[in-house]
């Protein structure tokens, strides 16, 4: 039995519920469920027929392209709380056109089809909040591909892990200390939960674990980052693009 009152704070949350009226989302919780996700368990596969939209409530995914010849998979993106996948499959009818995989211990709440199709007939904020969000997933992907053509590796790395930390941060998924303008603006120390393997994050990048290891390696010894444990601390953001950069 799904708890109101968590669903409710959760799909608050999420881009696409945040400006619906109390009975739009009272109404929107009679077709949701709650799924929940052990780490490295997949939700689905690409080419999986497409029924639910995924709204993360706690815990972190990736979504992944794998590779035809068994190496390792290129990793889109990674989306946390708050966050939401699945709306391509629901929109247009076809398969999943990538893989989606748990980081680790997540929780997802689960709107199948008619839910979906219901609030997109009735409620036009959801619609048009669904078309941002898609925007949101076209420009990040956009962004993807230009650093993948455009920057070397190190360039890469040092800004896909500042992205990360300024995305958990605005998550709540962070703790920071500084001014309160914002990790990107450099002068916040943020301390990142870090549930990604080396190779993990290789995937992130299109580089190869040896490659990453070696200038994560180096991004230390500048005082760029650490790592304490199962956290990532990046004393500034702002601090490791730039200098990544020069």
């Amino acid at each position: 039995m799904v708890d109101n009152v968590f669903a409710r704070d959760a799909l608050r949350r999420c881009i696409l519920f945040s400006r619906l009226d109390a009975p739009a989302v009272d109404a929107c919780l009679a077709h949701v469920q709650v799924r929940r996700y052990r780490r490295n368990e997949t939700v689905f596969h690409q080419g999986d027929p497409g029924g639910a939209l995924h709204v993360i409530a706690s815990g972190s995914v990736k979504v992944v392209l794998p590779s035809p010849d068994g190496s390792s998979p290129m990793i889109l993106s990674t989306l946390g709380a708050g966050q939401f996948f699945g709306e391509l499959a629901l929109l247009d009818g076809e398969p999943h056109s990538a893989t989606v995989v748990a980081l680790e211990p997540t929780e997802a709440l689960v709107l199948d089809r008619g839910g979906f199709d219901e609030l997109l007939e009735t409620q036009p904020g959801f619609g048009r909040a669904m078309l941002s969000g898609l925007v949101r997933g076209f420009r990040r992907l956009t962004e993807h591909v230009e650093a993948l053509v455009y920057l070397e590796l190190p360039e890469r790395l040092a800004a896909r892990i500042a992205e990360l930390a300024v995305s958990a941060r605005e998550a709540g998924g962070v703790n920071a200390t500084g001014d309160a303008g914002g990790a990107a603006a450099g002068g916040i120390e943020v301390r990142l939960d870090w549930p990604y393997t080396q190779s993990e994050l290789a995937g992130m990048v299109g580089g190869s674990r040896e490659s990453v290891n070696r200038i994560l390696a180096d991004f230390a010894a500048r005082g760029l980052l650490h790592f304490e444990r199962d956290t990532l601390v990046v004393p500034d953001p702002g601090r490791l693009t730039a200098e990544a950069r020069g």
